[in-house]
């Protein structure tokens, strides 16, 4: 098993970055692929990127490709979602989630089998 914590997540103005972080504990998280994940209120969860167990293929949602980097550091047992250009659209609370199954990259929320408690991030208009 592997347990996950996100951090870098808080309030920036419309047009501004962040970049969150997700701390993997417990099994190698070069076992996994890893993805990011994000929750608007009153929606459902979506994806929003994915990363491969080498880092070497990435998979994103239409709407943060070109704005957002997701990346990892298998040493540090890391991963990383760098979010450039922000808008008020992209307000949620972003997870951290580890899939196991035999492929590349990952798109499908249930395919995850673990899960990180959360981040919120808020971007003002």
């Amino acid at each position: 098993q592997v347990q996950l914590v996100e951090s870098g997540g808080g309030l920036v103005q419309a047009g501004g970055s962040l970049t969150l972080s997700c701390a993997a504990s417990g099994r190698t998280s070069s076992t996994y692929i890893m993805g990011w994940f994000r929750q608007a209120p009153g929606k459902e969860r979506e994806f929003v990127a994915t990363i491969s167990r080498s880092g070497r293929h990435t998979n994103y949602n239409d709407s943060v490709k070109g704005r957002f980097t997701i990346s990892r550091d298998n040493a540090k047992n890391t991963q990383y979602l760098q979010m450039n250009s922000l808008s008020p659209e992209d307000t949620a609370v972003y997870y951290c989630a580890a899939s196991s199954i035999f492929q590349s990259v990952s798109t499908g929320r249930n395919e995850y089998s673990y899960w990180g408690q959360g981040t919120q991030v808020t971007v003002s208009s």
